[in-house]
């Protein structure tokens, strides 16, 4: 194995492919990095997972006792500088991850980190920087951002279909994000951050075009709402092509975790995210009813999608790169969440302010 030379000293040459399995590290062990190594562990592929750290010493001993071999170590900037590391999964509190990620860029070793890239869009744009002079460096990308519908066989499938012209123009786009219920400090704000973000990857994903402005309307809010908060919410997108985007988020229904997307074009529309169960129609003079199974949070919904974000990542990793959505996608969602906030404090339409990706590729500095 050949090696490559950066600040941090000589370090294994990732793209070159490891005979044995990827080792990894996975930082933060809350409830989606437990999930993330109980996957790696049990359903993935060529991955060994051999570290985990975690603030809350005692969670990550419980989480590195169901895999054998696998080490504690406290400080996540360790786990990253370790020699038995080759690649690293971030799931740790959002506020950590700029740290964590120019740490994975400087070593050199691929990382899938959970979503948000960072708390801010300038902190998200210096990690895109950081990788675009490393990417000029080696020609490899290293950063994958943890927007999981990307993987999900319907997204891809509707992907597919609006690429085949098939529908005509995409015109509009429908979406709701509802859960059955959110901890006493879920705000409004972070129904953007943490729930409409992913409308905003999926919005650019079956699209392919940025998100240009962003307004956020508060209906009635449910009895069920955080105290002081309004939920539901209606946030509406405009396209660089003209095209609008809806998403209603409600994160108290009381019913359980429900996606839906359609895609309204000149010559039909497909909508995905009723397949969860038994769809059942009774007419008569009892009337029409349907009854659907409805997952009850988002493990299930997107399992699958799980399933295969990590196969693929842990096979791109093993070539030192990535497969999937990259640090500018987790910088351009940052950008459109910012304008979300702000439309939602003023009540006003807000404009996306989204450096050219030219220039943050010219711009870009070593780490």
């Amino acid at each position: 194995m050949t090696t490559t030379e950066t600040s941090a000293g000589v370090l294994p040459d990732m793209a070159e492919v490891p005979a044995r399995d990827l080792r990894v590290a996975v930082l933060g062990v809350g409830m989606m990095g437990a999930d993330h190594v109980a996957r790696l562990y049990s359903r993935i592929s060529g991955a060994t997972v051999v570290a985990v750290s975690d603030a809350f010493a005692e969670k990550a001993e419980q989480v590195a006792a169901t895999v054998p071999g696998c080490r504690v170590i406290s400080d996540p900037l360790a786990a990253i500088a370790d020699e038995g590391v080759d690649a690293v999964v971030i799931a740790t509190p959002g506020q950590f991850h700029e740290e964590q990620l120019l740490a994975c860029i400087e070593r050199g070793i691929p990382v899938l980190c959970e979503k948000p890239l960072t708390m801010e869009a300038a902190s998200s744009l210096a990690v895109v920087r950081a990788e675009d002079a490393y990417t000029a460096r080696t020609g490899r990308q290293l950063v994958q951002v943890g927007f999981m519908r990307r993987f999900d066989p319907e997204y891809a499938q509707l992907r597919e279909l609006i690429a085949s012209g098939e529908l005509g123009e995409p015109l509009v786009v429908h979406c709701a994000h509802r859960n059955a219920v959110v901890p006493p400090h879920f705000t409004s704000e972070m129904m953007v951050n943490d729930s409409v973000v992913h409308e905003v990857d999926v919005t650019r994903f079956l699209l392919d075009e940025e998100i240009a402005a962003v307004t956020v309307l508060r209906p009635r809010a449910t009895r069920h709402a955080v105290a002081g908060q309004s939920d539901p919410l209606l946030v509406l997108f405009e396209t660089t092509g003209g095209r609008m985007v809806d998403v209603e988020v409600f994160v108290s229904t009381g019913v359980g975790y429900e996606v839906r997307t359609e895609v309204v074009g000149e010559d039909g529309s497909a909508m995905i995210g009723l397949d969860l169960g038994l769809v059942r129609h009774r007419g008569g003079a009892s009337g029409a009813s349907r009854s659907t199974a409805i997952a009850p949070d988002f493990r299930q919904r997107f399992g699958r999608a799980y399933d295969i974000e990590l196969q693929r990542w842990v096979d791109a990793a093993r070539r030192g790169t990535i497969d999937g959505p990259g640090a500018w996608d987790g910088y351009a969602a940052q950008a459109v969440c910012a304008a979300g906030i702000e439309a939602l404090r003023t009540g006003r339409r807000t404009e996306v302010r989204l450096e050219p990706r030219e220039a943050a590729s010219q711009e870009g500095t070593a780490p």
